[in-house]
C-alpha cells in the first residue's frame, strides 16, 4: 500500500510503519521445555516428526486447500510418517474450503494434518511456534503476515511467498531467515471498492521444493537461521520502536498539519440549511 501511494500520489506525504511483535511473549524456550511439550502434545512417535505450522484464517487468498494438496506431494517424497502439518484455523470457515473434507479425500487421516481450532493465549501460541520446525505462509496476497514474524521471534524459520510484508520479514538484505518462494504468476486484480491489488501465485513444484529444502537442512542450520531471525525481529520490528514511530508521526501531523485558527484551506464547521 505504501508503494502504491508513493506511485500514484508522489506529492502526498506518506509513512510506512510495519507491524511489531512483543518479544517478551514470543521468544525461544529452552530445549528441555520444548521437548517436554512435544512429548506431551504429540506422543513419543509424533515428537520425532518434522512439523510445519500454518497459522491463518481459512480464506481463499490464504491458499489453505492448495497447501494440503501440496503437503501430500511432499509426504509422498519423504514418507507419510516423517512429517506433519499443524493448521491453526477453522477448517469449516465459510470464507475458505472444507479442510476436513480435503484431508479425508486425500487419505491424510493418520496424523499427517492436525487442526488446532481453539482460541489460545499469545503465550500458548508462542509455545506452538517453539515446538514446530518451520512456519509456512503461501498466501497470494498478504499485507504483512504477522504469524511468520511471531515465528521468527521464537527463532523458528519460515517459508513464505515473496509478496507484501512477508518480503520485509524474510531478509534484512543480507541474511535469509527461511525460504522465500518466488511467485510463478503475478496478476493485478481488484473490485469497485479496491481498484487494484497484486495477486502472487505459487506452483506445486515451488512449494514442495521449498518444503524439501527446509526439511533437508540440519537442526543446527535451522537453529542458526532462527537465531538470526530473532535478532532481526528485535531490531526492525520491536514494540518500543513501533510506539516511538507512531508517536513521532502523530506529533508531526499535529504540529505541521493541525487545525490551528489561522490554518489556510481548512474549515472545521459546515452550515446546513434546514
Amino acid at each position: 500500500t505504501y508503494d502504491v501511494v508513493q506511485t500514484v500520489a508522489p506529492d502526498v506525504d506518506s509513512s510506512y510503519i510495519p507491524h511489531a511483535v512483543d518479544t517478551d511473549i514470543f521468544y525461544k524456550l529452552d530445549e528441555k521445555t520444548i521437548e517436554s511439550f512435544k512429548q506431551e502434545r504429540f506422543g513419543p512417535d509424533g515428537a520425532k516428526k518434522f512439523h510445519f505450522f500454518w497459522n491463518n484464517r481459512n480464506a481463499r487468498r490464504k491458499q489453505s486447500g492448495s497447501l494440503i494438496f501440496w503437503f501430500k506431494k511432499f509426504l509422498d517424497v519423504v514418507g507419510h510418517d516423517k512429517a506433519a502439518l499443524i493448521m491453526h484455523t477453522d477448517p469449516k470457515d465459510h470464507n475458505g474450503q472444507d479442510l476436513q473434507y480435503i484431508i479425508h479425500e486425500l487419505g491424510l487421516t493418520n496424523g499427517e494434518v492436525l487442526f488446532s481450532t481453539a482460541k489460545i493465549e499469545a503465550k500458548d501460541l508462542a509455545t506452538v511456534y517453539n515446538m514446530v520446525d518451520c512456519t509456512i505462509n503461501i498466501s497470494d496476497a498478504e499485507g504483512f503476515g504477522l504469524a511468520t514474524l511471531e515465528s521468527l521471534a521464537c527463532e523458528t524459520p519460515i517459508i513464505v511467498t515473496l509478496t507484501g510484508g512477508m518480503k520485509d520479514q524474510i531478509t534484512d538484505g543480507e541474511n535469509l531467515f527461511g525460504i522465500g518462494l518466488e511467485p510463478v504468476s503475478k496478476a493485478i486484480i481488484g473490485s469497485q471498492n479496491v481498484p487494484y491489488i497484486y495477486e502472487d501465485r505459487l506452483s506445486e513444484e515451488v512449494v514442495v521444493n521449498g518444503m524439501l529444502e527446509m526439511y533437508n537442512k540440519t537442526a543446527e542450520e535451522r537453529a542458526e537461521i532462527g537465531r538470526l531471525g530473532r535478532e532481526y525481529t528485535m531490531k526492525q520490528f520491536n514494540f518500543d520502536e513501533f510506539v516511538e514511530r507512531w508517536d513521532t508521526l502523530m506529533m508531526d501531523i499535529y504540529n505541521n498539519k493541525g487545525s490551528w485558527e489561522n490554518r489556510q484551506g481548512y474549515q472545521s464547521y459546515e452550515v446546513r440549511v434546514l
